[in-house]
């Protein structure tokens, strides 16, 4: 009798077990987000109308069509006069940068920013298990991992990978590694940092797409700490709900739209081209196709399916019928990548997102520009310091970049968030009433005998 119940409950402990699998590693697939810190560069390297302009004039290659472009292009960017460029940039060295410059330019962003990130959070770097840095045009040797390790005398089994050429996008890529590397390394501390190499690349041609690199990028960056280790539930300010990823490359023309280039004069820049706008839609279409229905509640996709159908029965004659998906229905908050104003309005528009949902990117590309990986973190801390993040609070962090990538994912709010940040000393200013650049007011003229115009009023 014994030896048939043992047979007979079999099957019932081998399902225990089975779930019991499934849960424990359900439970290691965790990730959070324990602090961040963003960079702010110091007053001396910030770039307002007379640095941009004295920038603008040093470049002789440039002419009246070259700058009159300058100008729309500065004037309609969305980006204030608060920013800040590479200190090489600020000397008048861009033409003549060195290795030093581009290490120095690193090393101020790695270590202010850790720094106050190892003080904040209380986690010293010996405890750090792994560590992901991405600078997309910048790969040195020994890495710029390697400088960071030996800075702080970290582990000599502790895991780094050093992501380069991954573009604005980088800091989700890394998140993504880091997620995978948790699932075999339990409780663990990992750091990533994100930045871009500025001061070396900087553009100092006349090719207008690679001219706009310069109207839009700006020095900045951050890092982040997070871990696995459910016991650092209570500290987690954000918890990572899911991630999809989307890349493009096979496509010519979405892989050409971003890339680092040399113009017919040699010198070496970024490029940005019209196909930008059309790759990162199908690429953000294509991904939230994926990522979405792991997001939403049940009924808005039974919503979504029953009226798309219903519309497609009738011929669109059912007008005033909501077809589109409420992303609000799973989604509180939208942190877009500031890449551009052209860039913000283009997502917000082809998610039906307002105003509100559109102004952290929009204060973070006015106050510090397109700082490239990271971004984000900017206007991640711009939520922070408005005190909009609470408990419970979903948020959809989208992501594009060169390659051409979409990465997009779904943070959680572990509890309400208004802890001090990059935005503090200024905050309270914004949103400004106002955010065209004041450039075209002190700037739309030009009096350069070099190009033989003498004065002349560059109205467009």
């Amino acid at each position: 009798m014994e030896l048939f119940m043992a047979i007979y409950l079999l099957p019932f402990f081998y399902l225990i077990f089975i779930l019991s699998k499934l849960l424990f590693q359900w439970r290691d697939k965790c990730c959070y987000m324990l602090d961040y810190e963003c960079y702010k560069a110091t007053e001396d390297r910030r770039l307002n109308t007379e640095s941009c302009a004295t920038i603008v004039l040093r470049n002789k290659n440039l002419g009246l069509e070259e700058y009159k472009f300058l100008l729309k292009t500065i004037v309609s960017s969305g980006i204030g006069e608060e920013t800040y460029g590479p200190r090489n940039v600020i000397l008048g060295k861009e033409a003549s940068s060195t290795l030093m410059d581009a290490l120095s330019e690193m090393e101020e962003i790695f270590f202010d920013t850790l720094d106050k990130l190892f003080a904040r959070s209380g986690v010293s770097p010996s405890e750090i298990d792994i560590l992901v840095v991405n600078v997309s045009l910048f790969s040195p040797v020994p890495s710029l991992t390697a400088r960071i390790i030996n800075h702080y005398k970290m582990r000599d089994n502790i895991k780094a990978f050093n992501l380069s050429g991954m573009g604005c996008s980088a800091s989700v890529v890394a998140i993504d590694l880091v997620q995978h590397l948790f699932k075999s390394h339990k409780k663990a501390y990992a750091i990533v940092v994100s930045t871009e190499s500025m001061g070396p690349n900087w553009y100092c041609g006349k090719e207008r797409s690679m001219m706009l690199s310069n109207c839009l990028f700006r020095s900045g960056g951050c890092s982040m700490l997070f871990t696995n280790n459910r016991a650092q539930k209570h500290r987690a300010i954000l918890k990572l709900n899911c991630m999809v990823r989307t890349h493009h490359g096979s496509n010519d023309e979405a892989y050409g739209c971003c890339m680092q280039v040399e113009d017919e004069l040699g010198y070496r820049g970024f490029r940005l081209t019209k196909s930008l706008t059309k790759a990162g839609a199908q690429a953000l279409t294509q991904n939230l196709r994926v990522l979405l229905p792991q997001v939403l509640p049940i009924w808005e996709l039974l919503r979504y399916t029953s009226v798309s159908r219903l519309r497609n029965v009738f011929n669109n004659h059912t007008a005033g019928v909501k077809a589109g998906v409420n992303l609000k229905a799973g989604i509180e908050h939208f942190c877009i990548h500031p890449g551009g104003r052209a860039v913000i309005d283009g997502v917000g528009k082809s998610l039906e997102l307002s105003d509100h949902d559109l102004e952290p990117a929009r204060m973070a590309l006015h106050r510090f520009g397109n700082t490239s990986a990271g971004g984000l973190w900017y206007v991640l801390g711009y939520m922070e310091a408005k005190k909009r993040l609470k408990k419970g609070d979903r948020i959809l962090m989208i992501s594009l970049g060169a390659g051409f990538k979409c990465n997009n994912c779904v943070w959680e709010v572990m509890r309400d968030l208004e802890d001090p940040n990059v935005w503090k000393d200024c905050i309270a200013s914004y949103p400004p009433k106002s955010l065209v650049n004041p450039f075209m007011e002190k700037y739309g003229w030009i009096n350069d005998e070099s190009l033989g115009l003498g004065f002349v009023r560059l109205d467009f």
